[in-house]
């Protein structure tokens, strides 16, 4: 959740029950942002730094994981939200609104306004994409006019995919005349 910004746990209270909550982005430590997915490249233990890369030298490396994960020094802090009654409802991105799957994406704000629909092409190994969504969240890696995240979803297809998903794209903000 420190890359994500925000998520779902499932917590067991002392009487054995489940709680499922989400936790929302609050704020950072301030400090730079640094990849641990670099790290382990610049390591020489990885070729690429994917999230499935990542969790399988984790599982490999155990005794490391820490070493791994002051690699970087950025701490996202979180509060708790109540869940929406629609389970599926996605996280509540910068604009203030449950991102929706497929059709949400982050943006640096300064050159994409909240609430701009954007159509969005990206042909690569992970997803070819030929779609309109709307710019509703941002985050700190992501800067400049042509850069965004495209929010896949929940659960772990989602994590699979989205852990692969860095393609070129091209995108074009729809602007009112």
């Amino acid at each position: 959740m420190q890359i994500q910004g925000s998520g779902r746990l499932r917590i067991t209270e002392v009487d054995g029950s489940l709680r499922l909550v989400r936790l929302a982005f609050a704020g950072t430590n301030d400090q730079p942002y640094k990849s641990i997915g670099r790290w382990l490249i610049d390591q020489g233990a990885v070729r690429e730094g994917s999230w499935p890369t990542i969790r399988a030298w984790i599982a490999q490396n155990p005794e490391r994981t820490q070493s791994l994960l002051w690699s970087n020094p950025r701490i996202v802090f979180f509060r708790e939200e109540a869940l929406p009654g629609d389970a599926t409802a996605g996280p509540r991105g910068a604009q203030g609104v449950a991102l929706t799957a497929g059709r949400s994406i982050a943006v640096d704000p300064q050159s994409i306004p909240y609430g701009t629909p954007v159509w969005l092409a990206s042909n690569g190994p992970a997803v070819n994409l030929q779609r309109l969504v709307v710019a509703q969240d941002t985050g700190s890696a992501i800067v400049g006019a042509v850069r965004a995240d495209y929010f896949v979803g929940s659960g772990p297809d989602a994590g699979q995919l989205a852990g692969r998903l860095k393609q070129p794209l091209a995108l074009w903000a729809l602007w009112p005349r």
